[in-house]
Formats: C-alpha cells, sequence, structure tokens
C-alpha cells in the first residue's frame, strides 16, 4: 500500500502498524514522534495502530547537540 512519510510516497506492506514503519525505517532504537494525518499517535500505541492506503505520516527524531 503507498503511503506518504515526511513528504516522500513510500509502498508498505499491506497491514503495517506505525512500529512496523518505525522499525523499516531503522528508528525503532531512538527517541521518535509520530504524526499520522495531523495526529499525534503516543508511543505506548504504536504496535497498534494500523496504517491505511494513502495515510501521510510525519516522522521527527531527537537529536542532541550543543
Amino acid at each position: 500500500m503507498n503511503v506518504m512519510i515526511n513528504g516522500e510516497a513510500r509502498d508498505i506492506p499491506d497491514d503495517a502498524t506505525v512500529a512496523a514503519v518505525v522499525d523499516l525505517l531503522g528508528l525503532s532504537e531512538v527517541p521518535v514522534v509520530v504524526q499520522r494525518n495531523d495526529d499525534i499517535v503516543e508511543r505506548g500505541r504504536y504496535a497498534d495502530v494500523t496504517l491505511a492506503e494513502g495515510d501521510v505520516l510525519e516522522l521527527v527524531r531527537f537529536v542532541g547537540g550543543g
């Protein structure tokens, strides 16, 4: 199925969850905030939220520095 991730069209497996996409992008080990269709997804629900065709995701990860 096709979704938009950070402004880029991506093909992901059908019935993929937010957690699966985070893992697919190699971000499962870093703090990341996911917005799905203008709503923030709570981190504890990533595995429970199944994506649908045409969903729009924005993923933001935090980077420390000084």
